[in-house]
């Protein structure tokens, strides 16, 4: 398989050759960005496992989300092992998230190389991983095999799959199970994660239901972000929303804001780029708004649009309301763990697929409320708003249920030192 997978890689190459190069030469990041996953600037002088006496754990995040999760995970493993910690990440602006907030407790970040036989063995053998950590995704055959044949103990944490993740590996389940039983140990993020991991043909011992990394993340100090912080008042966040949303989310505010001048609203878009978009349509409503990448935001907007990476979760701290995006549409939903850490009463809509267990629990626990579309968002709203005492009861419920989950990165920590 592993044959067949390089074989067609190298005809992908020789065959789009020309087209890669030109991609490459015209793109300011991929000039910079693809030499380095090749291996470029990675040398063994500067490898961390240079220092005697000490083993080395790769920890590996895909991209902003993964970077955010793997944070606490990080911080246990620095405070609990005396160890080399190196953390790689696949995208540019996970990249920079992760110098921002990860850099203090590893000894080295480097990108993720591309999964090219060459590339990924000259990876291996300057890093010289004792073991390699894989936070929730980012699958490639050729590191997987190359840690495998080096008997190097690969670990997946925060696993999860998706509706539309679980029909794809399904439709290709003799490629994944090999993929998957390469894995040392696997630890998913809900029952349900792990039984679809069965059900591709994983060894039951090999699973582990451990939780979510992010039930662990430390409650962060109230947010200060100029014109963006919540000086009086009342604020709603919404995060990771997606087109076909937001409409009806400004909507709802500009009813509610004729009731509570007060109120102030953040929209912060799943797909950054879409900032001028959401602001655009904002203004066709007559509202006055702001996107937080502005060099001179508008002092009078109490709407703004977040249109900036790793800061969502800060602004949750922010809030007396949170939405979780990509749910009123038919997007699975997004994590509503890091809302309910805040300790706000928690909405999304009908479409919470990709989170299902965690959704219901919290919805059973009195900490969400599932709204149906619009109309039901703004009645909610307006319900949440009209009664202060039912807006702390209902925060309080989701922090007790994020409360009673705690514990997962112990017991992470403790199926790490199995393999070190």
């Amino acid at each position: 398989m592993l044959f067949l997978y390089n074989i067609a890689q190298l005809l992908l190459v020789l065959l789009l050759w020309p087209l890669i190069a030109v991609v490459i030469a015209a793109s300011p990041k991929y000039r910079s960005h693809i030499p380095k996953r090749l291996g470029r600037g990675l040398l063994p002088a500067n490898r961390p496992s240079a220092m005697p006496g000490k083993k080395t754990i790769w920890v590996h995040a895909l991209s902003v989300g993964e970077v955010t999760s793997s944070l606490p995970l990080i911080r246990g493993i620095r405070e609990t092992f005396n160890i080399n910690l190196v953390f790689s990440v696949t995208t540019r602006t996970g990249y920079k998230l992760a110098e921002d907030s990860i850099t203090p407790f590893v000894d080295r970040i480097i990108p993720f190389p591309l999964d090219i036989l060459p590339v990924v063995r000259h990876f291996v053998t300057l890093v010289q991983p004792d073991l390699f950590i894989l936070v929730e995704t980012d699958f490639w055959p050729n590191l997987l095999t190359v840690l495998h044949n080096k008997k190097i103990p690969a670990l997946l944490v925060n696993g999860r799959i998706s509706t539309k993740s679980r029909k794809f590996y399904r439709r290709f389940g003799f490629f994944f199970r090999i993929l998957f039983n390469s894995f040392s140990a696997l630890s998913m993020q809900t029952t349900i994660d792990r039984e679809n991991m069965i059900a591709l043909g994983v060894p039951e011992n090999k699973i582990y239901n451990l939780g979510n990394l992010k039930f662990d993340t430390s409650p962060l100090p109230e947010k200060k972000a100029g014109l963006f912080d919540r000086q009086q008042g009342i604020r709603i966040v919404a995060g990771s929303t997606h087109r076909g949303e937001e409409e009806g989310l400004l909507l709802a505010y500009r009813k509610l804001k004729k009731h509570w001048h007060n109120l102030s609203l953040v929209i912060a878009p799943r797909d950054i780029s879409r900032g001028k978009e959401i602001q655009r349509l904002a203004e066709t409503l007559g509202l006055a708004v702001s996107c937080h990448s502005q060099r001179f935001p508008n002092p009078l907007s109490d709407l703004f649009i977040l249109d900036t990476i790793g800061e969502l979760a800060g602004y949750f701290h922010t809030c007396d309301i949170a939405f979780v995006g990509g749910s009123l549409v038919d997007q699975g939903g997004h994590n509503p763990i890091e809302p309910a850490v805040a300790g706000v009463p928690v909405l999304f809509g009908p479409h919470m697929e990709d989170f299902a267990e965690i959704a219901e629990d919290l919805l059973a626990a009195g900490g969400a409320i599932r709204v149906d579309g619009a109309d039901s968002l703004f009645r909610t709203l307006e319900r949440l708003l009209d009664d202060p005492s039912f807006r702390r009861t209902t925060g309080a419920a989701a922090s007790s249920y994020i409360k009673g989950k705690q514990g997962v990165i112990d017991r992470h920590l403790e199926l790490i030192r199995k393999f070190l």
